[in-house]
């Protein structure tokens, strides 16, 4: 179906200020151009969407965007209709493909043809005769095409940079998208909620969310992250055939690709069944909660990375976990810039930055003693404001944990 979209519909006003953000951002790297193949990257460049999770590790679609000049999507063959009613693609064609499976003992023929079609739409906005030095910016790439570029004499700029500082800050249109996409996760985590009996499998409780985010126009999920009582601890274990018990600790990450492709990454621990929560999984879930709070009140814009590392509350050992480093990261089409770490491994893995008004950020705290048979999860998707942290992510915590 194609989707008729006029000026000013806030979607269109979306669409076009992300692409403008992402020229400028082009242009303070010194590149003539970008082409984007990542689909978060494709989508923040276009609005379009088009089998993201196989394109992940399928180069099959990709995105040429000039500081000037008409913006060329290519598609997977045949899906040129998929773009239509998206203001910020001026052209689609057919892309040249030359990942091993589909081109096989060809793939470096495939991928100078390649090359020849991106230098083309260089040179076009310079004229045929033009005798300058391109560089261009590109978030993924085989050797096969770097080489084929350098034997071009095009030089190539780490281009997912260039897309990650872009996509950092929030239009207006944006945040009202993400809380769109929040309140239908929030309405998916509330039927988990009611399906959390014991007796339930990790995967069945989980498939819960599943099933309610497709059907509101959600998406995909980056991980499975939803464990209980002692495989909890250690965390980042997938959801398994683990049956449910009352009393257990049941944490989740909801890591999801939601309503209009906005991600939506917020973490609850919940108590199972009716047994009343121990004292130990209360002392966990008040540093988690402590934890979560103090640190939620120092996203103001200003802000260094380096004095949000140094500041950062870290609970007292032995609730302290090296597990998780992360004190918050930004979200948006994805997870993705920044990454703020905590004191503790800041000098190994940090770096500096300033804390902006219109980033999304994500605040994490995993409760994980060594040893113990549990752990706590808790997250929130916080909006950098003027005045301010906003928290976006509203499902209430368990009550029961919380004593």
């Amino acid at each position: 179906m194609v989707v008729t979209r006029r000026p000013g519909d806030p979607t269109v006003v979306m669409e076009l200020n992300r692409l403008a953000r992402l020229r400028a951002h082009i242009a303070a790297a010194d590149c003539d151009a970008g082409v984007f193949y990542d689909p978060i990257n494709i989508r923040y460049a276009t609005g379009t969407s088009n089998m993201q999770v196989y394109a992940l590790h399928n180069a099959c679609r990709y995105v040429f965007v000039p500081v000037e000049g008409p913006v060329v999507l290519f598609d997977f063959k045949g899906c040129g209709h998929l773009s239509a009613g998206h203001p910020a693609v001026d052209e689609v064609r057919d892309g040249t493909s030359w990942y091993h499976f589909v081109a096989g003992p060809r793939c470096a023929e495939f991928a100078e043809h390649w090359a020849d079609e991106i230098v083309d739409l260089l040179r076009s906005g310079f004229g045929s005769g033009a005798s300058k030095r391109f560089r261009l910016a590109i978030d993924r790439l085989d050797p096969l095409g770097l080489h084929a570029l350098s034997r071009r004499d095009i030089t190539v700029v780490d281009g997912q940079e260039v897309a990650n500082m872009a996509r950092a800050v929030k239009s207006a249109e944006e945040i009202t998208a993400i809380r769109t996409a929040m309140a239908a996760c929030e309405a998916g985590i509330a039927r988990m909620a009611e399906a959390m009996t014991p007796g339930i499998t990790e995967q069945a409780l989980w498939s819960v969310l599943h099933q309610a985010t497709i059907e509101s126009g959600g998406e995909w999920f980056e991980t499975r992250l939803l464990t209980s009582g002692p495989r909890t601890n250690p965390w980042y274990q997938e959801c398994s055939d683990r049956v449910i018990e009352s009393g257990d600790l049941v944490a989740f990450d909801t890591d999801l690709v939601g309503v209009g492709g906005y991600s939506i990454d917020i973490s609850r621990t919940w108590l199972a069944g009716d047994r009343p929560a121990t004292g130990e999984q209360r002392r966990m879930f008040a540093a988690a909660r402590e934890q979560i709070s103090r640190n939620t009140e120092l996203l103001v814009p200003g802000v260094s990375f380096r004095e949000l590392a140094a500041k950062g509350h870290v609970p007292p050992e032995p609730l302290h976990t090296t597990f998780n480093s992360c004190i918050v990261h930004g979200v948006g089409l994805a997870n993705e810039y920044p990454l703020v770490v905590n004191e503790e491994h800041f000098g190994a893995s940090g770096y500096d930055g300033v804390l902006e008004v219109g980033m999304v950020l994500c605040v994490e705290s995993l409760i994980a003693p060594h040893g113990a048979r549990e752990a706590v999860k808790l997250e929130e998707q916080v909006l950098v404001t003027e005045n301010g942290p906003e928290v976006l992510s509203t499902y209430p915590f368990d009550e029961r944990l919380s004593g």
